[in-house]
């Protein structure tokens, strides 16, 4: 491979994941382009970017939620290209949960791609000794607006806010630990939308009218907030959270 350094981006097949993968490549990361269920867009991103800068851009697909998962990625990873320098926590599992219904399997799904997976994929890609900043995406409204019938996705959320804070005083200085918690960010969806966007745009559309700026945020916005985390521009910001909310978590 080139000079680039590897950032692997998790749940970077489509979305918002996706945004965060073109900002990288175009900063001059080659990056690691994890997927669990959307390998086909994956491929075409890949594609995409590659044709921009020749071996910029690989896919690695693995179901996070599996046990072993994270440590198996991180070490195909390190042996087909490099090991990551920087790693950016995106992928995320969104399903409301109302009390009274709330299941064991519901709280596992969350607690699974909202927590346990973006400790270990740490834990591992900071084992390979390359790892050198961290930027897990967040939800403001786990920590400013908890809302009913999402019980069981807040506390998973907000775990990870907690753990970025953690990380970010237990792996200093080797290692900077950053987040960026989301507000209403517009993305595309699927034909047709999946159960969780089908959620997420109902709330979008309920929530808009609270938004302070009077819009939704834009997946390269969001993207811009995780690219200049990992630049050295933002040498001295660890455990910091930037809020990409349209200031709703002030209304």
């Amino acid at each position: 491979m080139d000079e680039a350094k590897v950032a692997l981006v998790t749940g970077a097949g489509r979305r918002i994941g996706a945004a965060i993968a073109r900002r990288l490549q175009a900063d001059g990361w080659a990056v690691a382009i994890h997927c669990g269920r959307s390998r086909a867009e994956a491929d075409v991103l890949a594609a995409e970017l590659n044709a921009l800068r020749a071996d910029s851009a690989r896919v690695f697909a693995a179901d996070l939620r599996d046990e072993g998962a994270c440590e198996q990625l991180l070490t195909r990873l390190a042996v087909e290209w490099s090991a990551p320098a920087a790693l950016v926590n995106n992928a995320s599992s969104y399903l409301p949960t109302p009390f009274g219904s709330v299941t064991a399997a519901a709280i596992d799904e969350l607690i699974a791609t909202n927590l346990k997976a973006p400790l270990l994929l740490t834990q591992a890609a900071h084992a390979s000794g390359a790892l050198r900043v961290v930027v897990n995406l967040l939800d403001t409204h786990s920590r400013h607006q908890p809302r009913a019938g999402f019980s069981a996705y807040t506390a998973a959320k907000d775990a990870l806010w907690a753990l970025t804070e953690t990380l970010a005083v237990e792996l200093a200085p080797q290692v900077r630990v950053n987040g960026v918690a989301l507000g209403h960010i517009l993305a595309e969806v699927g034909d047709p939308p999946s159960e969780a966007e089908l959620v997420d745009l109902a709330d979008k559309s309920a929530q808009i009218e609270r938004v302070p700026l009077a819009r939704y945020g834009l997946p390269r916005e969001a993207a811009a907030a995780v690219a200049w985390l990992l630049s050295d521009e933002s040498g001295y910001v660890s455990g910091s959270i930037i809020p990409i909310d349209g200031a709703r978590r002030l209304a």
